[in-house]
């Protein structure tokens, strides 16, 4: 029977299908797995002790901890990972594949449940592509030497004239035969509990059969079909529903609320500890109105809190008082006082929101002293740490299981929600479910850091770049290196005292970072009087960023397309490039401008994307192309509005994300480095397209706009 292509399934939360056939259920008690037949449990082939938690970034160095052989010869193998719609199940699952030497449809995965995987870290910061997808690599690599050698041994054949097809050993004599599935027999069970060698070698990029092709992605008929359960679809017998009383703005502390009328009207679990106040019923809607009823009883002290409208002069004023890094190269300083001509200009931030599908869920269960939590996260450890802390327990008593997440982009690394659950749960003594709503997701998660960024530049007598200022308050300070060739350069961060919580957003501060630069490029540009792209090129000598930024703008059609403003002139065009994690983009898009109503419609983006070599160049276009769509909505209408602590567009109907009228004709270039090391490619993307778009305003225009979003009192995104 052919094995599905397809990830594991979720028969009850904690059992997973291992391989066809039996059901395997984790015994969190025993570190074992067991096999459950029926009505009885059979201990299944042993997985001795080894799941013990390790630190993050520890990788397993036993066969056992990475990967379990069905007797069908399906293999799964284990990560911490998460998949959050960006395809890691897919390109993990492609990675094994290619080490084992078996099709994808025989290998699954069981990712982020901390009580069955070793601890690879959390999904943040492309980091999959460049260390987990190693690191499995050389799991499998070594499982695959593994089976040649035992086959050898076997057979008293030689184990160098061996080699793996398809999961069955070839080279061996005529009627010998050895597979996986031997491999998983009783004879051979304790076998995988070899050392994974640190020199194992893994398939170079030419050998490639499986790595480098679009493999669709797993479990998507599950995802099409609604049948995939996501945190929010979990359920639990006999499980209750959460909801919690939110502060009435923030800073509010709780001073005085009668939980009695809650539970004599609605017969729910209603608990106060601190500034927390929750209720669990049988319905949610039995828990809002409980929480509603209550609130009526609440009183509040409230904090001042300053307005979004006064948020960029806040930021300046309250910079830290702690003296920041100022990165210098050469003598910017005393350049900047003799240079030909000097330019200064400001930028400005605003926060936003991740806006997922999926707002955070949880739903926490106690048995024994013990706590097991289903939740959407991108940092299971970190969330089973939170967890531990909060209720005091040993982590081996702390579970966190992840299910495929809907959406995540840097916004679920924190446990708030499962400390939700479980603090109802434990109250309850049952379990709960607690789901946010999405007015919760947009108020109380936490959002891209706003800020404010001031660049200077100086220009020779040629009209050359000889100095560089760039200074970033609050924002981060990824990305704020220059990519472009400057003697002099002054570079530095300064974190602020924020009104807002602020936390990883896709990119992290190199949007910030690369709209200021690349607006401020062209404000250069214009300075210098020559076209954008010659004074980028000029300036350049990182030969992958050229070579991006040069097939961006032929496929653009950038010689043709550009030209000086005119007072007729209708439609502009725009460039930005930029570069991190180590990889490259570059972007050219084309907007049109209607000045009777002053507004403004991008009508084509082109975007040239280099990564290393290409691992799945399907799922790699999905990335690139979901970067650009996302970033339209932080180039055009994404702003977070807040007034007396309390947030102005909590809501879909205020806050804007890009709708399909917004998305113009996008074209994707995907440039493969086969001659260079595979890095991710799930935020880089997102960077070029708001520059893109404010220098293009600014060719049909003439008008410049320092903000994102990029509105003023003339112009706005049309719509």
């Amino acid at each position: 029977m052919k094995t599905q292509l397809r990830e594991p399934e979720f028969t009850e939360p904690e059992r997973y299908e291992l391989h066809e056939g039996p059901f395997y259920h984790f015994d969190i008690s025993r570190r074992e797995f067991v096999q459950v037949l029926g009505a009885g449990v059979v201990l299944s082939v042993a997985v001795p002790r080894l799941f013990a938690q390790r630190a993050p970034e520890n990788r397993p160095t036993n066969l056992a901890q990475r990967l379990h052989i069905g007797a069908d010869g399906v293999i799964t193998v284990l990560t911490s990972k998460v998949e959050v719609g960006q395809g890691s199940r897919t390109q993990l699952t492609q990675a094994a594949a290619e080490e084992l030497r078996v099709p994808v449809d025989r290998v699954r995965f069981i990712m982020a449940d901390t009580a069955v995987v070793p601890d690879d870290g959390g999904t943040a910061g492309s980091g999959t592509t460049p260390r987990s997808v190693p690191a499995i690599r050389r799991g499998c690599a070594a499982a695959c030497q593994l089976l040649i050698d035992t086959a050898a041994a076997a057979f008293n054949a030689d184990a160098k004239r061996l080699s793996v097809r398809d999961g069955m050993v070839e080279g061996l004599a005529e009627g010998q035969q050895f597979s996986y599935a031997d491999l998983a027999s009783e004879k051979h069970s304790k076998a995988l509990q070899r050392e994974v060698a640190s020199g194992v070698s893994l398939a170079e990029v030419k050998e490639w059969r499986i790595l480098g092709t679009p493999v669709p992605r797993v479990g998507a008929s599950e995802i099409v079909t609604g049948a995939h359960r996501y945190p929010s679809d979990i359920r639990r017998p006999g499980m209750l529903y959460g909801k919690v009383l939110r502060p009435s703005s923030y800073g509010a502390q709780l001073e005085e609320i009668d939980l009695a009328p809650a539970k004599t009207s609605f017969g729910v679990t209603a608990i106060r500890d601190g500034d927390f106040v929750g209720f669990a019923a049988a319905t949610s809607f039995e828990a809002e109105l409980a929480r509603d009823e209550a609130a009526k009883t609440a009183k509040w002290k409230t904090a001042e809190h300053p307005s979004s409208d006064d948020l960029y002069s806040y930021l300046r004023s309250h910079a830290s008082s702690q003296r920041s890094r100022r990165d210098i190269t050469g003598s910017p300083d005393e350049t900047f006082k003799t240079a030909h001509k000097v330019l200064r200009e400001a930028y400005q931030i605003a926060y936003i929101q991740h806006a997922p599908m999926e707002p955070r869920a949880a739903v926490a269960e106690w048995e024994n002293g013990r706590l097991t939590v289903w939740t959407g996260t991108q940092q299971p450890s970190r969330v089973r740490e939170e967890l531990s802390r909060t209720f005091r327990l040993p982590d081996n008593d702390v579970r966190v299981i992840v299910p495929d997440t809907g959406g995540g982009f840097g916004g679920k690394h924190s446990g708030e929600v499962a400390v939700e659950a479980a603090r109802l749960a434990l109250a309850a003594k049952k379990p709960v479910s607690v789901r946010w709503s999405r007015e919760d997701e947009f108020t109380w998660a936490y959002f891209r850091p706003a800020g404010v960024i001031d660049v200077a530049g100086a220009l020779d007598e040629n009209g050359a770049l000889i100095a560089w200022e760039h200074v970033n308050f609050n924002s981060g300070a990824s990305a704020i290196a220059t990519p472009y060739s400057v003697l002099n350069v002054a570079t530095e961060f300064k974190s602020c005292n924020q009104p807002l919580r602020s936390g990883s957003y896709r990119a992290l501060a190199s949007t910030a970072n690369a709209f200021a630069r690349e607006s401020f490029m062209d404000e250069l540009v214009a300075a210098a009087g020559v076209d954008p792209l010659e004074f980028r090129l000029r300036h350049l000598t990182n030969d992958r960023l050229r070579a991006v930024l040069v097939a961006a703008s032929d496929k653009f059609g950038w010689k043709r397309a550009w030209k000086k403003n005119s007072s007729t002139q209708k439609t502009g065009v725009g460039l930005a490039c930029g570069t991190e994690k180590g990889s490259y983009v570059a972007c050219a898009v084309r907007i049109e401008v209607d000045d009777r109503v002053g507004t403004f419609k991008v009508l084509e983006a082109v975007e040239a994307f280099e990564c290393g070599a290409i691992q799945n160049p399907a799922n790699l276009t999905a990335q690139v192309e979901g970067c650009i769509i996302m970033g339209f909505g932080g180039a055009l209408r994404e702003e977070m509005r807040f007034k007396d602590g309390r947030m102005l567009n909590p809501k879909f109907s205020q806050y804007h994300v890009p709708r399909f009228k917004d998305v113009p004709q996008i074209e994707t270039l995907l440039v493969n480095r086969p001659d260079l090391p595979s890095v991710g490619a799930g935020e880089t993307p997102i960077i070029g397209i708001a520059p893109a778009i404010a220098n293009a305003l600014f060719n049909a225009t003439q008008t410049r706009i320092r903000s994102l979003p990029i509105r003023n009192s003339a112009y706005r995104a049309a719509g």
